[in-house]
């Protein structure tokens, strides 16, 4: 069964110290905890398609980034040159189209669309045609706030510069990912865009009740625009505090993310995997069956032991994902 995980921050992580060619049990410990993906890890574990994300971290009080849109660009230039360097070694297969997609029943390789996790990068509308050219398929407008929209803890609308930019991603065919958006943006997206909509990495706010996670009106309104959404292993993103101060999170707290989600939309055909377990944090914050990418084909046993029927255990693993993108990319 090929495994599909729509948001890993491989190049990130890859330029600031982690070796993400290595297996995760060979990687060093870092500020970010002890590291859980290294490409053997996903060759291992059947992960065949996974959304690589182009991630650059704005300048904040604890930590380096850049402040400009041109330090921004330089950034994520530098983590496009990684990709590259990548899918010429044959390290990595480039999704640029439907036609590049691994079989369903093929997980020998991994295949990556890149996704832009945060659109300052883009120094105007008119330059998304060159991050096209060079392979980005999806663009979330935020991660905080960016010059587009209101993100993640940064409540606001979509820009004068914002509303351009989904103009010309819906021109051009951009995937657009929800997943950080503030809801005033998240629902102007939705009003002013005829493009395709999903959110790669986001939980269900009726558990989590902080803006980052998806309420259960924002999650129809994906689903109602044939969108998929990928389930978060971050821990703080599973449980709440409470239950963070005696206990780890566990794959039936995915599980109870996921049967949230079906049973809001009335059926399993609109959720999958989108772990960020590499996203700024470690092992110790992801649930507690998971050590590398290597194990996630449990997750289909704990899908099972919840009452998931084969069909709808191999659509969460990868199939929707996969239907989604065999429609969305031109």
């Amino acid at each position: 069964m090929l495994i599909v995980d729509a948001h890993l921050d491989l190049s990130y992580n890859a330029l600031n110290g982690r070796d993400v060619l290595a297996p995760a049990r060979q990687q060093q410990p870092d500020h970010q905890g002890i590291p859980s993906v290294g490409l053997p890890d996903l060759r291992e574990g059947g992960v065949g398609l996974i959304c690589a994300t182009i991630f650059c971290q704005p300048l904040g009080d604890k930590w380096p980034g850049y402040s400009t849109p041109a330090e921004a660009a330089d950034m994520a230039w530098a983590q496009m040159r990684w990709y590259q360097q990548q899918f010429e070694a044959g390290q990595i297969k480039q999704v640029r189209s439907a036609a590049d997609l691994p079989a369903a029943d093929s997980a020998r390789e991994i295949h990556a669309i890149i996704l832009m996790e945060g659109a300052d990068p883009i120094l105007s509308p008119a330059d998304l045609a060159r991050w096209r050219d060079a392979g980005v398929r999806m663009i979330g407008l935020a991660w905080g706030r960016t010059r587009y929209a209101g993100g993640t803890g940064a409540p606001g609308p979509l820009t004068a510069e914002g509303i351009e930019l989904v103009r010309e991603m819906d021109r051009i065919g951009m995937i657009h990912d929800a997943s950080h958006l503030a809801e005033e943006s998240f629902w102007q997206l939705l009003e002013r865009s005829s493009g395709p909509i999903c959110a790669t990495h986001s939980n269900c706010r009726a558990f989590i009740p902080t803006d980052r996670q998806l309420s259960d009106e924002m999650i129809r309104a994906i689903v109602g625009r044939g969108g998929v959404i990928g389930i978060n292993f971050y821990d703080r993103f599973l449980i709440g505090t409470d239950e963070r101060s005696h206990r780890r999170a566990t794959l039936a707290d995915v599980v109870r993310h996921i049967r949230h989600i079906c049973d809001l939309v009335g059926d399993a055909g609109h959720v999958g995997l989108g772990t960020d377990m590499d996203g700024g944090l470690g092992r110790e914050q992801i649930p507690q069956e998971i050590e590398t990418s290597a194990d996630l084909p449990k997750v289909a046993d704990a899908l099972r032991q919840a009452g998931f029927s084969d069909g709808d255990i191999a659509g969460i693993l990868g199939g929707n994902w996969l239907r989604f993108f065999r429609s969305h990319l031109g």
